[in-house]
This record gives C-alpha cells, structure tokens and sequence, in this order.
C-alpha cells in the first residue's frame, strides 16, 4: 500500500477527495492527514492580499471575521473529521490530526513516523508565499526525504 501524508488548510471538498484518490491509480493509498488551524494576524495579511490578487475583494473584507487560534481548533477539527470521512468514503485508508506545532516540524515526525512515500500540500493559491518560496511544498521539499506534490484546492471548502 502506498503511504501519503497529506497536508490540508481546510476541509477537502468533493473534487479534492476524487483528485487526490485517483492520483496513484488503482493502487491502494492510506492517507495520514495534517490541518493546520488558522494562524495568526501576519497570516491574515497574507490570506487578504491573496484574496485581492484573485479578485475576490468581499473576501479580502471579511478575513478579519476568521477565527484564529484558540477560536480556530473547533472549526479544523471539524473540518478534519469531514476530511477522513470523505476519504474513507471512497475506498482510501485515512487517519489525521491537528498541527499544534510548527507545521513542517510536525510534517517531518509524521513521514518518519508512517514510512510516508509521498507528501501532497493541497491548498488554496499562496501568491506572497509562492513567490518568495515561503509555502509550505516549497520549504518540505528540504525538510521530508520524499517527494512533495503541490496541488491547489478544486474549489471553496
């Protein structure tokens, strides 16, 4: 069986859970998946000019009604159960957890942990980060000792 930890931000939807289920074939996938609550101010900031760069204004708006630390724990677990269930639900082997760490710290001891083949970051488009190489693929890539794959979420949680 091949082994993936999977790095999330937010619940998967329909189309995340089909893209990445199907990456491999028809060969067995498990599934160690991490959800990084939301972060702090200097994330919001980062979250907002990336929603201007993708023209989406309202939600530039709106980043500062998102809940943040503490705030954020109940919504990512949430967001994390929806996520394994939805995995399970088609055929994958899958078991995750909250980061409560630094998250590539924790992206580390979970691919030593599991023996992981592979490393998939699935987010949402990080333009400020991508461009300085400050995004979590790019900076796993030195980190993990396994490949790291990049994707970008199909489509809002």
């Amino acid at each position: 069986m091949f082994t993936s930890v999977l790095m999330i931000e937010k619940a998967l939807t329909s189309a995340d859970v089909e893209f990445v289920t199907t990456l491999h074939g028809d060969e067995q996938v498990a599934f160690h998946v991490l959800l990084q609550p939301r972060g702090d101010q200097a994330d919001r900031l980062l979250r907002a000019i990336d929603d201007i760069a993708l023209g989406e204004l309202d939600e530039a708006a709106r980043e500062r009604e998102t809940p943040e630390g503490e705030a954020a724990k109940g919504p990512a677990e949430q967001a994390l159960a929806v996520s394994l269930t939805a995995l399970r639900a088609a055929g994958s082997a899958a078991e995750g957890r909250l980061v409560e760490d630094h998250p590539l710290d924790a992206l580390r001891k979970l691919v030593e942990e599991v023996g992981a083949d592979e490393v998939i970051v699935l987010t949402d488009p990080h333009y400020v980060e991508e461009f300085f190489h400050r995004d979590w693929a790019s900076r796993a890539r030195h980190k993990v000792g396994v490949p790291v794959l990049k994707l970008f979420s199909h489509s809002k949680a």
